[in-house]
This record gives C-alpha cells, structure tokens and sequence, in this order.
C-alpha cells in the first residue's frame, strides 16, 4: 500500500511502514502541512498490520527542522507564538513515536538540526551515515531544544555533552553521536540502505508485542524507583506470558526451529 503526500512518501507492504520527509530542495524542513501529512501517516501506522517504522529523509539531508519562512516574524505585527507551534505540531508528533506500539528505526541520512536532529533522537532505534550530523541550532536564534531535546539529550548524553550541545549549537558527527551513546549506529554510507533493510526486515518478523512492551517499560524506567519498576515488570511478564508470540517462541526453542511470530 502506498499513499500519495505532497511532502512525504509513505508506503506499507509486508508489516514494514516507511515515511519519508520529502522536501529535499528545503533539507526536508518542516512546515504546517508536512506535519498534517506525517499525522495522517501515522494514523495509518497505528491502524494497520505494521510491525515496525522507518523514518528518513529524502535528498542530502534528513530534516533541517521548521522551516523558518512559515514562522518569520513580520515587521509591526505580533510576535510569533512559538509555544503554540511546538504545542500543536512538535509535541505530540514525539509523544506519538514513544507511544507506537511497535519500534520506530529512524534512518539519518544527512544533518539533523534543530527539531530534526531531536526528531531523530526521539526514534527508538537511530542509524546514521558516517557523513551525517546533528546540530542542535537553536541556541542561534534565542531558543531551546524543543522536540523533546531538553528532554532527551542530558538522558543520552550525560549533563555536560547536553550543555554543551545545546548552549554552543556546534555540529556532532554521526561517530561522535554513536560514541556519546546519542543513537544506535553509525555505519558508512555505502552500507547505510542495506543496514535499514535489514533492521526493517528483522523487525517485521520479531514479537511485536513484546518489543511494544519492552518500549513502554524502558521509558517508563526514567521516572520510576526501583520497586515500581519490578512491579512494572511483573504486570508486563503476566501479560506477555499469555501471548501467542510466547508460546511460539518456546515451541521453536524446543523444537529447534526457527519462530514464526505474527507481533500477538
């Protein structure tokens, strides 16, 4: 199944759905109707038989974040309401990737600045060309991270690479950004659609279910104690043990065969 966008594709075969942001001449920057067609894609993500998503960009780059001629102030008028920007548009498009049942692989293809390079990071699974980078901008126009950035870079990071990434906006190659622990994977361009076909083809055959658990459990583990956390995983390990993933799972572990999981 493919849907036809102005400044995306999207298509779904085989449990495998890829969005890409399709506005190369722009460095695939976002504007108001990029994220009402990203919102609709979604909505098919969640609707259909997908097993898992793969974001990327079309073109050199992967997203160059908002695109600053729709949010220019204009001379007299009011001030832009950003807060209202990141409210509507940035916000819930990282609350809907956490909140996927299923693992979201972001494939960065070229830089990743401001809302991109946090768009990227709010992926579940990052893999980079080794000519990507990140750059956190917007410390260069009077702003914060927003895209959940103040959120995940000290949690990746540590405090002081967050600090310094979003108070100097400097750019961080796609080593660095593996070696930080910022995404999963740093690979050389060459291997790089090979790498997310791979990552895409063994995700659409996992149990699916246990890999929308165990997504669920690792965000929640940032804001629990240790004895919520245990109580988190008992109350998943019940659940999941009435899967039919399980059962499979342990009969091809006994059978000595291969699994055959259909993600229930």
């Amino acid at each position: 199944m493919t849907t036809s966008y102005e400044d995306i594709r999207f298509s779904l075969q085989d449990g495998i759905a890829r969005l890409t942001l399709n506005r190369p001449d722009k460095l695939n920057s976002f504007t108001a109707r990029m994220h009402g067609e990203v919102a609709q894609a979604l909505d098919q993500v969640q609707g259909a038989s997908a097993r898992v998503l793969l974001i990327t960009g079309a073109g050199r780059g992967f997203c160059a974040g908002q695109d600053l001629s729709e949010r220019r102030p204009a001379p007299g008028a009011a001030p832009v309401d950003l807060g209202e920007t990141v409210e509507k548009y940035y916000a819930p498009l990282v609350r809907r990737l956490h909140a996927l049942p299923l693992p979201v692989v972001v494939g960065v293809n070229g830089v990743a600045a401001g809302a991109g390079a946090n768009l990227a990071l709010a992926g579940d699974i990052v893999i980079a060309k080794e000519s990507a980078s990140f750059i956190e901008a917007f410390c260069r126009l009077g702003l914060i991270p927003d895209t959940g950035g103040t959120y995940v870079l000290p949690r990746l990071a540590g405090r002081a690479r967050a600090m310094g990434m979003a108070m100097l906006g400097e750019r961080i190659t796609a080593r660095q950004a593996e070696q930080w622990g910022l995404i999963w994977q740093c690979v050389p361009d060459d291997a790089f659609d090979d790498t997310l076909e791979r990552l895409c083809r063994h995700f659409s055959a996992a149990p699916t279910k246990g890999l929308a658990y165990t997504k669920r459990a690792l965000h929640a583990s940032l804001d629990h104690t240790l004895d919520e956390q245990l109580a988190l995983e008992v109350q998943m390990m019940r659940e999941l043990g009435r899967s039919e993933d399980y059962a499979e799972g342990v009969a091809a572990f006994l059978e000595k065969r291969e699994p055959r999981f259909q993600g229930r």
